[in-house]
């Protein structure tokens, strides 16, 4: 079994690695730098898509530990070095894509632009200061303090690694959740086959009274949510979803039970509510309550881990004016990147970062340089800061567990009480302002999951430098992908809306922003009645409504020759397919302080619900999530749950409850799996859409039977099953090995 749960304080000169320090294998090679590249670029570009739709991200670690032991194996003798390589440099872009989507999407929500080259600098800078702000605390966190700090994920990781130098196998549950994942994911898919509707949707208007209407049951069938949801858990995926159940279920009605006799629109809302269908609530009003439910949640959260985050800060700084962290020692297991490097390294990047704020500013948002200093100085303070705090608080309570959002949260606040004091409250300044938590969070990310990569090192008898070279590669290559797939989906996902809304130019119009000629030769408009057209787009002008009281927030397309409005862009990051609840969060956050335009019913209305959430004994972080996503994607993520639910019952009944708990289990390998195929067909759906010709998907299966959307739901019932029927099939060989004592 796992020796995540069972191991035993011991002093670290006795502890005793599989490979020996005085052994030689092959380890730092290219054949392991290249499989980890491909496998950070892969999981790199899937986590940006789960997280983005989902909210939430997994370790990525245990499977492309499994696949990398299956690859090598097939290639030659591997040594269980390489593939602990392989794994260091796949998992840097799990994080870095993590630390991105959290925070960086928030540009698009304070009316900015997200460009690919922007997100490629910040994703490499924050990545590599995690790492070299870590690099001196290993000694003391992975070494000496062996048995105390267990490192859950980097635990479990090694039992992967040595399972397999001893003959386990565990590839095949991946391989066959990715098989059929994909499989039904190219059917299910509207950018690709889509022979049955993928999201099946049902809105309740009941008598006269109109019971009921304003909410909506639906559910995102798609395998990665499934797969989600069975890892996570039961108990966080019913959280989750009774988040959504009170906004789709409750609130919603509600709003539109007590609104309905207005003759106006009510705020935030620019149309009556009579007019508003569920999508239109969720937008107007959900959206806002939501953050500031995600909002207080977290901060409850970050006040909750202040004892173990001071205590964390306190020995780490006492440690490290002790003794250096980064020393090089005689053996080959104690080597780390020597202290010059680190320091030196860390002080370029900060330069890097001031020169890069200074002379590439986001476009309409230029700082001045005393204010770019202030910033690259911020993201120093508060980096060292987390990153010492997430290095160690992993290694009580798991990666999963690490309050990210809270201190990014934190860091925002700080940075813009900052800005207010000093009188920059323009809106450029929202944008230094999310730079300085993106960076401060991406490095925090890595921080942690680079802490956990050298504790699987340590036990395996990994060498540290050569873990920490892997990682700065792992960096470099995954932020390619982690851009180009957020840019994708901002693309792929969005939608012109038409509407027609006269306008006066040359008034004055609070909260909404003349941006200039709108730059699209094309677009593809839906019109009311479902259909597409293509129209030119170079004639219109672009607008940007952030807290206006006539138009709702996002952008707008002007067209002179009418004088009115007729195109609402919807942006696809923000939308219902790609919410990115943190990125709102941090945008709301930045507004409310520095803009203080807000609406502040709403967003306290979030707040006191989560207290009352956490005055039941409920940690409110998950439900305040899912309050804000939409309830098809946490029914989906439920469904998973569920299926969890029923295997560890089934297993507790036969007598197999401690594989129940696994984090090598064959239904999380085959969850994994999963989460992989919805997010590799689902990419390649989005590029097909940016490509297709006149909007038009040509591999788009003609209306038949399937075509209904209790075919869907018998779909998606089919994949759970599957999911049931091989998490209690049990692996075959899958031998075992003890990391605590290196038996």
């Amino acid at each position: 079994m796992s020796t995540t749960q069972g191991i035993q304080p011991s002093k670290p000169q006795d502890f005793q690695p599989f490979v020996p320090p005085g052994e030689s294998r092959p380890e730092l090679t290219v054949r392991a730098i290249l499989l980890g590249c491909i496998f950070g670029l892969l999981f790199g570009a899937v986590t940006v898509y789960v997280g983005l739709e989902a909210g939430l991200t997994v370790a990525a670690s245990i499977p492309i530990a499994v696949l990398s032991i299956s690859v090598l194996r097939a290639l030659g003798r591997a040594s269980i070095l390489e593939n602990n390589i392989v794994q260091t440099t796949g998992n840097a872009g799990q994080s870095i894509a993590a630390g991105v989507i959290f925070t960086l999407p928030a540009l698009i929500f304070l009316g900015f632009d997200l460009e690919y080259f922007r997100i490629f600098v910040l994703a490499m800078l924050g990545g590599w200061l995690g790492l070299l702000f870590m690099i001196p605390l290993r000694r003391q966190l992975i070494v000496e303090e062996h048995g105390n700090l267990t490192y859950p994920e980097g635990t479990a990781c090694a039992d992967v690694l040595l399972a397999g130098e001893h003959g386990g196998s565990f590839a095949s549950r991946v391989f066959l959740g990715l098989g059929l994942g994909s499989l039904y994911t190219l059917f299910q898919n509207s950018n690709i086959f889509g022979a049955w509707p993928d999201q099946p949707d049902y809105q309740p208007d009941w008598g006269k009274q109109h019971i009921m209407k304003g909410a909506s049951l639906r559910v995102d069938a798609v395998p990665e949510y499934l797969g989600v949801g069975y890892i996570i858990g039961s108990r966080v995926a019913g959280t989750m979803f009774a988040g959504g159940v009170v906004s789709w279920l409750v609130i919603m009605p509600a709003i539109v039970f007590f609104g309905s006799h207005l003759p106006g629109a009510l705020y935030p809302a620019t149309k009556p509510v009579t007019q508003m269908a569920p999508d239109d609530l969720w937008a107007a009003y959900i959206r806002p309550m939501g953050a500031g439910a995600v909002a207080a949640s977290g901060l409850i959260t970050l006040f909750r881990t202040v004892p173990t985050i001071v205590g964390a800060l306190r020995t780490g700084l006492s440690n490290l004016r002790r003794k250096s962290g980064a020393a090089s020692g005689d053996l080959r297991t104690q080597r780390d990147i020597p202290m010059s490097v680190v320091v030196g390294g860390s002080a370029v990047l900060v330069v890097l970062m001031w020169l890069f704020l200074t002379f590439k500013p986001v476009p309409g948002a230029q700082t001045g340089m005393i204010a770019n200093l202030a910033a690259s100085l911020l993201i120093v303070l508060f980096g060292f800061l987390f990153v010492t705090v997430s290095s160690r608080i992993v290694g009580l309570i798991g990666s999963s567990a690490n309050p990210i959002s809270g201190m990014t949260i934190a860091t925002l606040m700080a940075t813009a009480a900052v800005f207010l004091v000093k009188g920059w409250t323009a809106p450029a300044y929202g944008a230094l302002a999310i730079t300085v938590g993106g960076v401060v969070c991406i490095a925090s990310a890595n921080a942690g999951d680079t802490s956990q990569d050298l504790k699987t090192g340590f036990l395996v008898g990994g060498t540290p430098w050569k873990q920490q070279v892997a990682l700065m590669i792992g960096v470099c290559v995954s932020t390619f992908a982690v851009g180009i797939t957020l840019n994708a989906m901002n693309r792929g996902f969005e939608e012109f809306h038409a509407m027609s809304k006269a306008w006066n130019l040359s008034a004055s119009h609070d909260g909404v922003q003349v941006q200039g000629r709108f730059t699209r030769k094309e677009i593809h408009i839906m019109l009311p009645n479902k259909t597409a057209e293509t129209e030119a787009g170079n004639h219109y002008i672009l607008l940007n409504a952030i807290g206006s009281h006539e138009l709702a927030d996002g952008k707008y397309l002007y067209n002179p020759a009418t004088g009115n409005i007729e195109v609402q862009w919807i942006e696809g990051i923000g939308s219902e397919r790609a919410a990115a609840p943190q990125a709102r969060l941090m945008a709301t956050v930045i507004n409310g302080i520095l803009r203080q335009q807000l609406p502040w019913g709403l967003v306290l209305l979030g707040v006191f619900l989560v207290i009352a959430i956490e005055l039941m004994g409920i940690r409110s972080l998950t439900f305040a999530v899912g309050s804000y996503l939409s309830i098809a994607t946490t029914l989906a993520i439920f469904v998973g749950g569920v299926m969890r639910w029923m295997v560890d019952r089934a297993k507790e009944k036969a007598g197999e409850a401690e594989e129940a708990e696994s984090e090598i289990s064959p239904g999380s390998l085959y969850a994994s799996g999963l989460i992989a195929a919805g997010g590799i067909v689902g990419l390649m759906g989005v590029g097909l859409k940016l490509i297709e010709p006149f909007g038009e998907n040509v591999l788009h299966v003609p209306h038949t039977f399937l075509d209904n959307q209790w075919v869907s739901v018998g779909m998606f019932a089919l994949l759970a099953w599957s999911l049931y029927y091989f998490a209690r099939k049990p692996l075959g060989n899958t031998a075992k090995h003890d990391v605590s004592t290196g038996l």
